[in-house]
């Protein structure tokens, strides 16, 4: 077994809920984005897929450092990494038949602080990778979008489906994120439209797990900080605020199957059993690392300069259609996705 214990069970468990990926041996798979939390998992299971399955997958991964993929994984035969900036033209000659398009910045003050590279990452490195897919006749393009895409709802309505939407306003310049998603989703639409490419949209809520960037500036990569430092948590508002949290397993055996099985085109992947406001998830980490003996503090009156990056209040999303048509059932629990990863922090602290 090459993977730590943990993400090696996280690997097992997306490819028997996926029917062991079969439709993906003997192809060429591309993971822009391969380092990061999402473009990782989809790696490794390739790699699990190869070592253990034999399903001689050629993996591509599309990367800036090639540093950041570790020795062992440079050195397999299989794989044959592509070093670039995604806002730049793909250089790769070859064939490709399946490319799961996660690079994308993931922090929100990365978001705020540089919202024109957020922007062209978004746009131009989608539309990079979009145009490469139909110049190597791809089979299918899987493109990893957010809830953010929803905006502010107009109504009173809690839940947005997928054909819902809300209002986003364009002359914020964090909002560079939204924007250049939904961007990037229209562009989707128009390859498939125009040049019959097989482009597939997935909108992610708050995703965790194994490999997180803890220094990521969101909620719980805060409060995982502050944790494992064995201070407080402090809460710089009155914790009502509501998301929905996905373990990571589970968020990316949700992507295989819309990539491998779907019949439409967007799909929101959140498990809604995971719902907790702000204020509830710092009582379950604190809970879940009674050895610190941290506590929660509210600090209202204090700001903290960059802590909360909304520009909007967020929408819930929910996960009917992809329950329905594609039988998809997250397994993790909010104290069990986040026990496994702090596990997973001690043992590579």
């Amino acid at each position: 077994m090459m993977f730590n214990k943990i993400i090696d069970e996280d690997l097992t468990q997306i490819i028997e809920e996926n029917d062991g990926l079969k439709k993906l041996y003997g192809q060429t798979v591309m993971v822009t984005g391969a380092t990061g939390l999402i473009g990782k998992y989809f790696l490794n299971t390739l790699i699990k897929l190869n070592e253990e399955y034999d399903a001689n997958i050629k993996i591509i991964p599309l990367i800036r450092n090639l540093n950041r993929l570790g020795e062992e994984i440079i050195n397999k035969g299989y794989i044959v990494p592509v070093i670039q900036d995604i806002i730049k033209p793909i250089n790769y000659e070859g064939d490709v038949d399946y490319i799961i398009h996660t690079a994308s910045p993931a922090s929100p003050p990365l978001m705020r602080e540089k919202p024109v590279e957020t922007n062209f990452a978004n746009t131009i490195g989608t539309a990079n990778a979009l145009t490469f897919a139909k110049e190597h006749n791809a089979k299918k393009f899987l493109f990893i979008s957010s809830r953010e895409v929803y905006g502010q709802n107009i109504s009173d309505q809690k839940y947005f489906k997928e054909d819902d939407i809300g209002l986003i306003n364009q002359l914020i310049p964090r909002n560079s994120y939204a924007e250049s998603k939904k961007a990037a989703e229209n562009m989707c639409l128009g390859f498939k439209e125009e040049y019959g490419l097989d482009t597939k949209i997935v909108r992610l809520g708050q995703t965790f797990g194994p490999g997180l960037n803890i220094d990521g500036g969101m909620v719980h990569t805060e409060f995982l900080k502050m944790l494992l430092k064995g201070e407080d948590i402090v809460l710089l508002s009155d914790g009502s605020s509501l998301r929905t949290y996905t373990y990571i397993s589970d968020a990316v055996s949700a992507m295989f199957k819309i990539i491998l099985e779907s019949k439409d085109i967007v799909y929101n992947a959140v498990n809604n059993e995971n719902e907790v406001s702000i204020k509830e998830l710092a009582e379950t980490l604190i809970k879940l690392c009674p050895k610190n003996e941290s506590k929660l503090v509210f600090n209202i009156e204090e700001e903290k300069e960059g802590y909360d990056y909304k520009t909007f209040k967020f929408c819930l999303i929910t996960s009917e259609k992809i329950r329905d048509e594609l039988g998809w059932n997250p397994k993790y629990s909010i104290e069990e996705g986040f026990k496994r990863t702090i596990d997973f922090l001690k043992m590579t602290e």
